[in-house]
Order: structure tokens, then sequence, then C-alpha cells
């Protein structure tokens, strides 16, 4: 199996430099181009067409956003992780909006950040050919929870984002787990994760108020596509998992 090419776009040698360490002597990544500004960057990185780019928000020329956005235009079919600083909620929504497949916060961890690439190499399997675009409905599962938990107001650099998207996947491939979420679905994520039961239902919970917390009940109600919370009424933890899965499911049928 060949290695999955990287291209990293960092603002600073040193910052492009830590990425890079990450896949020193993996048998999975290989690193086929570096920059330090937007400009620079998109030509290289419409030669190299590579399968990922890790990219800053912040940068000398085009900005991070400039970048995803023209790498879209180009119809370049780039897997586009950004690994930011600047963690701003209207930023990460448009990132995402823009066709960021998924966003992390600096201080990142090496193991999530490889983890999160082998996922995105794995969703429906192979990358199509290089230069080849999917049509915009057929984005992934992931993009899809990603999204979804943007508009609610979950923000990405909490732990209980990356719990809440493992189980909505988990129960998306098993509906019936959402019946068995102590005993099954949260000891299942910790041991991927590498944590407790408990703890992953803690970081969830947390997650969940921290969106109701900002006030976004409406995104919740427009999700459902029914008025079904008001007020400080907050769904469970099994209860909000379920309505994304369902919603997932709904719109695979």
């Amino acid at each position: 199996m060949r290695k999955k090419s990287v291209f990293i776009l960092q603002d600073t040698k040193e910052g492009v430099d830590k990425v890079a360490e990450c896949f020193a002597n993996s048998d999975e990544f290989e690193i086929v181009g570096t920059a330090v500004d937007g400009i620079n960057a998109i030509s290289m990185i419409s030669d190299k067409k590579p399968d990922f780019l890790i990219t800053e928000l912040v940068l000398a020329g085009y900005d991070g956003l400039c970048v995803i956005e023209k790498i879209r235009e180009f119809k370049l079919n780039i897997r586009i992780i950004v690994l930011s600083a600047l963690c701003r909620e209207e930023v990460i929504t448009k990132a995402i909006a823009l066709g960021a497949d998924y966003f992390m916060a600096k201080p990142f961890s090496e193991k999530v950040l490889k983890d999160r690439m082998k996922e995105l190499s794995l969703d429906k399997q192979e990358l199509k050919p290089a230069g080849f675009m999917a049509p915009l409905h057929k984005i992934s599962l992931e993009e899809k929870i990603s999204k979804i938990f943007i508009n609610v107001g979950i923000p990405p650099h909490i732990k209980g984002y990356s719990f809440l998207r493992e189980g909505v996947k988990m129960a998306v491939e098993d509906p019936d787990i959402i019946n068995n979420i102590t005993k099954k679905l949260y000891p299942m994520i910790g041991e991927k994760y590498s944590t407790t039961a408990s703890k992953v239902e803690r970081a969830i919970r947390h997650a969940i108020e921290v969106a109701w917390n900002r006030g976004r009940i409406e995104n919740i109600n427009n999700l459902l596509g029914v008025r079904a919370y008001v007020g400080a009424e907050k769904p469970t933890n099994g209860e909000f998992i379920a309505l994304v899965a369902d919603k997932m499911l709904l719109e695979k049928a």
C-alpha cells in the first residue's frame, strides 16, 4: 500500500518542523512539500497534488482560508486539516464551510492528528484520484457530523467533541448501541482514546452544556425540524447522539 502524501503549510519554519516530526519514519505518511506562506503553497500544492494538506490559518501572502478556497476552486481532491492557534468560532465555521475536513487547535496531540488522518483516509475506502472532486452532496460522514457540531456551538478543541463524533459514528453503524450507552458505547470510545468510560461520559456532557450555554437552542431545533427544546432544557448524552445519528441515517436513506 502506497504512503499517503502530506503537504505542510505553517506560519514559521519551526511550526513546519514540529508538524513534520510527527511523520518521521512513518509507514503510512510521507511529506512531499512544505511552505510558510500561502502564495507559494498554492503553486506547490497544485503541482504535488498531495493526499493531505495540514495548514495554519494565519499565514503570509494568502491566509489559510484563502488557500482552502483556492484548493476547492481548483477541484483538487485533497483532505484539508486546519492546525491552528486561531480558534475563534466564526473562523472555524468559515474554514469548515469552505471545505476543510477537520480542525485541530494548537498545541496538538501527534497521536490524535495521525488518528484523524487515518480515519479520513479510510472514509469511503480510498481517496479518488488526484484532480477529481467528489460532488458536493457526497461529503463524508465525518464532515457532516463536524458541520452539525460547529453549527450548534460545540468547539472542536474540547475532548467531548471527538468523543461525541465517535459516538455518533458508532450509532450510525449500529443504532442499537444507543440502548447500551453506559455498558458499551462509553467503554468503546474510552478504549479508542485511552481513557475511562466515566471521563467519556463527563466530557460529552460538558460538550452538550457548552452548546446550550452558547444559546444555540434554535439551531438544535432547526436540526430536528421541530421545536423540541425550549429554555434551559437539555438532551441527555444518549438523546443528543441519537438525534444526530438519526439525521445522518435519514440523509443516507
